[in-house]
């Protein structure tokens, strides 16, 4: 089956062409506690905790042919993650959601990566209280991809991490959405040196937990499998689960060795920054001694976007309204 070329689709096709948008905007929108501005003119102050102490949590929701997927689920994500970390939001979902859909229409763009974090703020004078006020950072740039059209075709070769685990659950909780990203990140540049697209990270025992940026699935039989815990509660592996069930595909939620992905008929990664990434190769084996995608996570792939663009959960943006600045 063909890969959907979702990137190129839209770079090209008329529906998906950026609107008039001010010079300013060139770049990408922002939203920095309480001004909008130009992408490149933000700034976050060094003494804000969400940056010197990564004391923060954050969301990234996409646009695509002019619609917001899966808006609310966002909104809900970001409320949580806000109090599993003992954040407050400044703005209510209907002030954030405003926020965004004002930071879109900035910018024109049609495709888009949009990005927002609550954090701590400035320490207080009196360090022994819990006296912070959360600030709100946002922003808009072109749609982004994990994983581009030709990875995408040929499927990604993925390696299982050797020297790094996920951070444990018991200290960061990683279904609350967050910046404690060092695990990943060496795990990353352990796959790239090792000569390999993406990283698997384990938990100590093992077990399948997460990609950088990314949840893990693969399918034996027919059947999809994908981590219940040390993971982010992806949308995009959400969706998979709509998708699977409108397609008759079996889910299984549970506990999954890195063992069973070695052996795996297909898998793929799911993201935000690039819907349903198949994958091709694990530490070096071809899955299902095939290369490329294999049939059903292609026919996910080509679902998520085909529906996408139908208008399916989304949330058109009006281009042509006022913006509320």
């Amino acid at each position: 089956m063909t890969i959907i070329q979702a990137e190129q689709i839209m770079l090209t096709d008329p529906k998906h062409e950026r609107k008039p948008h001010d010079d300013r905007y060139a770049m990408g929108s922002a939203y920095v506690n309480g001004e909008y501005c130009g992408v490149h003119e933000a700034a976050v102050p060094l003494l804000d905790m969400g940056f010197a102490h990564a004391d923060a949590a954050y969301d990234v929701v996409t646009v695509s042919k002019g619609q917001f997927f899966r808006l609310q689920d966002h909104l809900d994500r970001i409320d949580a993650s806000c109090d599993k970390f003992l954040l407050t939001n400044p703005h209510s979902q209907a002030e954030t959601a405003e926020i965004l859909t004002n930071l879109v229409k900035l910018s024109g763009l049609q495709d888009a990566y949009v990005w927002w974090s609550v954090t701590r703020g400035f320490m207080p004078k009196d360090r022994g209280s819990m006296d912070f006020e959360c600030r709100f950072y946002a922003y808009v740039t072109p749609y982004s991809f994990i994983a581009h059209d030709d990875q995408r075709s040929q499927g990604l070769d993925v390696m299982i991490s050797e020297k790094f685990i996920r951070i444990p659950e018991g200290s960061v909780d990683p279904t609350a959405k967050n910046f404690h990203w060092m695990d990943m990140k060496m795990a990353m540049a352990e796959a790239i040196l090792s000569g390999q697209d993406w990283s698997v990270l384990t938990d100590d025992q093992g077990f399948l937990t997460e990609c950088p940026g990314s949840n893990i699935f693969f399918i034996n039989d027919g059947e999809l499998y994908t981590p219940d815990s040390g993971c982010l509660e992806g949308v995009t592996r959400k969706t998979v689960f709509d998708l699977a069930e409108q397609a008759g595909i079996p889910c299984h939620i549970q506990k999954v060795h890195k063992d069973l992905l070695l052996g795996a008929d297909e898998a793929f990664m799911t993201s935000s920054a690039g819907g349903i990434m198949p994958i091709n190769s694990v530490n070096g084996q071809v899955l299902g001694g095939v290369q490329g995608p294999g049939e059903l996570s292609s026919k996910l792939h080509n679902l998520y976007w085909e529906k996408r663009w139908q208008g399916w959960l989304g949330t058109a943006v009006d281009y042509a309204g006022p913006v509320n600045i």
